[in-house]
């Protein structure tokens, strides 16, 4: 140290403060610790309410977690293996609420996801009122679930609702039973959801659909490709990354059912649009037993992980 003070002496250069160093490497930490800074309310809100839930549960589903009980003994993986063991109480009503969360999935998504898609093209388009129709598409899903299932369950009663009513003033049956017998009742559920929710997926595609270069369609015109072959190389190779957004997103959304089967059709007929959701809720605030609920979620939180990693994985694979 003495001879960089006699170098910068012989040089004519005044030696550096005596806290100089010190208030650097102060500087730089907490420049260091900005971004953590930043992040630390997100983290400490996905901590408790994204990670903790997460590990309890995983924790719950490992005991006989019953609430009416002063005792919850350890039983490992008990819970899973009734769901597996057709001996079990819980094994048929389990896999009935999967059958029919996996029919709901199947018959929604591809509406959700073509649907939408449609109306993004016709929206994009420039033309009087334009406006206004993206705003009125947009609108029911501001509405929620308990506002939905009520209007649909009286506009659906097969006695006293609208529907049934206007269907006959034209000459059509009138006396649809939409919410009580099947498949009348999946028409409903999936009908209502896509009227319900196709708005936002529309929104979703028109930001997509408005990041494509306008170039490309001019280049596409030139070289004279139709309106089709338009749609099939430039549109859809230039929303693929939001066609993996909506397409994931959704399934998880209809996977996830609960309201609409709950308000509208109550489950009928029977218990035969009675969701996974539906039963993790009877089983865990009903039935009290917070462990085989639990076992429950988990099970079906690794479900749609798997379909999601498919779904990134085929995705993945055709871009390469």
């Amino acid at each position: 140290m003495a001879d960089v003070i006699e170098v910068g002496a012989a040089r004519g250069d005044a030696p550096p403060p005596a806290g100089h160093a010190r208030r650097r490497g102060v500087t730089e930490r907490g420049h260091r610790a900005t971004p953590y800074l930043f992040l630390a309310p997100y983290l400490v809100l996905f901590l408790v309410f994204g990670l903790a839930p997460i590990l309890f549960g995983v924790w719950f589903s490992l005991h006989q977690w019953d609430l009416q009980l002063p005792n919850r003994p350890f039983v490992g993986l008990e819970n899973y293996r009734d769901l597996f063991s057709s001996d079990s109480a819980d094994y048929a009503d389990w896999w009935a609420a999967v059958r029919a969360t996996a029919i709901f999935t199947v018959l929604s998504v591809p509406l959700l996801v073509v649907v939408p898609l449609g109306l993004a093209l016709l929206l994009n388009e420039k033309f009087p009122g334009r406006t206004f129709f993206r705003a009125a598409f947009f609108a029911p899903y501001v509405l929620g679930v308990a506002v939905i299932g009520l209007l649909w369950r009286f506009l659906l009663d097969a006695n006293l609702g609208l529907v049934n009513r206007l269907l006959g003033a034209v000459g059509l049956p009138a006396d649809t039973p939409w919410v009580t017998d099947v498949p009348w009742a999946w028409v409903s559920l999936v009908g209502v959801t896509v009227w319900w929710t196709c708005g936002f997926n529309a929104v979703i595609y028109l930001a997509g659909l408005q990041d494509i270069p306008a170039e490309l369609y001019e280049a596409a015109r030139v070289d004279g490709a139709s309106a089709w072959d338009r749609f099939r190389h430039v549109t859809l190779p230039g929303l693929r990354p939001v066609l993996l957004f909506v397409l994931t997103t959704t399934i998880l959304a209809s996977a996830n059912v609960f309201g609409q089967s709950f308000l509208i059709t109550q489950g009928a007929p029977g218990e035969q649009t009675r969701t996974v959701v539906w039963r993790i809720v009877d089983e865990g605030l009903r039935n009290y037993d917070v462990g085989q609920a639990s076992a429950m979620s988990v099970l079906f939180a690794l479900m749609l992980a798997v379909v999601s990693i498919v779904n990134f994985r085929l995705f993945r694979y055709r871009e390469d």
